[in-house]
């Protein structure tokens, strides 16, 4: 079994890796966080001309067709660089919803408009306290084919063009709808974000025009099934996003630990800023591993993606907050300040910790991988 990539995949992850240095360093970064733009058209125009977006969406659909595997050395990148762009509402987790559950008509019409980067969509599930994934709980409605209900926080839901929106319609079956966010009936709100470089939104529906996915096909495509599916795989190229940021984080931290110097000595030279990076560097190494599984069992299509995928949300979630936290501490007290750079990589880990769920229900899926496993 080999969770490593293959040369082309690394060569990819070099080339985005180089392409990243230049155009999206952290002073880049921190203008879309000063200016309130909540991303940068620019280098989403960038990065579509290059294909990342449609690199795990299919040939016939407008995509590259390299492979769920391709995508995950790109989200690292992404993750290294902490791009502000809406990647993962639009790539990670509306494109997969597309894709699984959609009609071949759907797929056709709506995956290239994404592979391009023409279009933004988000996946819009949570409703306040009531999670992405607990759709026997959702209040969103759909009757004669007009959605109502109220989705917050919605990923980069200001940005997008359409949303993919859970539903129950009129015989209470739950189903996944496309909903253009721009059409009648709709009504979207800023959420205060502690990433502004990832924005949210509370969005409301009044009878908005919607389209479920599978059209008009008997049976529908199980909601459920398919939202598991798409959260697992988005799961995995989240966790190399947050395994990237982590190695960044431990990247700025070695650089000041050899360059600040305290008592007459580089400051990386005292035992307790040398058992931080030690750390760092341990919890990273474990989330790359966890997340390379989890890649492995998304490109073989493993029972074992369920397992997989919970368990390289998790070790990355950690490794991500933890790595971010002990960044600042390095820095000591400038570490703290708007000035200095480390809060960046504490605002993404929170943000990415939560974005599709946080780590209890991460933890929750985890053991029930585990006993399905046994069982």
């Amino acid at each position: 079994m080999d969770f490593d990539f293959s040369p082309e995949q690394k060569e990819i992850q070099h080339q985005a890796r180089r392409m990243l240095v230049e155009c999206c360093d952290l002073r880049a970064v921190r203008r879309v966080l000063d200016e309130s733009r909540g991303w940068d058209p620019a280098l989403w125009q960038q990065v579509a001309e290059l294909g990342w977006l449609g690199a795990a969406i299919p040939e016939a659909y407008g995509g590259l067709g390299l492979g769920g595997d391709t995508l995950a050395v790109i989200a690292e990148e992404l993750g290294r660089a902490l791009a502000p762009l809406p990647v993962s509402s639009s790539i990670y987790l509306a494109a997969p919803c597309v894709l699984h559950a959609g009609s071949e008509v759907q797929r056709s019409e709506w995956l290239p408009e994404l592979a391009s980067g023409e279009h933004i969509a988000t996946l819009a599930a949570a409703e306040g306290l009531v999670g992405v994934d607990e759709l026997a709980r959702h209040a969103a409605r759909v009757r004669g084919g007009r959605l109502s209900g109220i989705k917050l926080p919605v990923p980069d839901g200001l940005l997008a063009h359409w949303a993919v929106v859970t539903a129950h319609d009129e015989a209470g079956v739950p189903g996944l709808y496309r909903v253009d966010l721009g059409g009648p009936g709709v009504t979207r709100t800023a959420l205060e974000s502690l990433d502004p470089t990832r924005p949210v939104a509370r969005i409301v529906f009044d009878a908005a025009p919607a389209q479920r996915l599978g059209g008009d096909a008997d049976p529908a495509p199980d909601a459920h099934a398919v939202l598991q599916r798409v959260l697992d795989e988005a799961a995995v190229w989240i966790a190399f996003e947050q395994v990237g940021a982590a190695d960044a984080a431990l990247a700025m931290s070695v650089d000041y630990a050899r360059l600040r110097h305290a008592f007459g000595r580089p400051i990386g030279s005292f035992q307790g800023i040398k058992h931080k990076l030690a750390d760092m560097y341990v919890r990273n190494q474990l989330a790359r591993a966890n997340a390379c599984c989890g890649a492995w069992a998304l490109t073989a299509g493993s029972a074992e993606l369920p397992l997989a995928a919970a368990s390289a949300r998790i070790s990355a979630s950690e490794a991500a907050e933890f790595a971010a936290k002990e960044t600042i501490q390095t820095h000591g007290g400038i570490g703290a300040t708007w000035e200095a750079d480390p809060h960046l990589f504490y605002r993404r880990a929170r943000v990415l910790q939560g974005v599709i769920g946080g780590p209890a229900v991460w933890r929750e899926r985890l053991v029930e991988a585990l006993q399905a496993g046994v069982q």
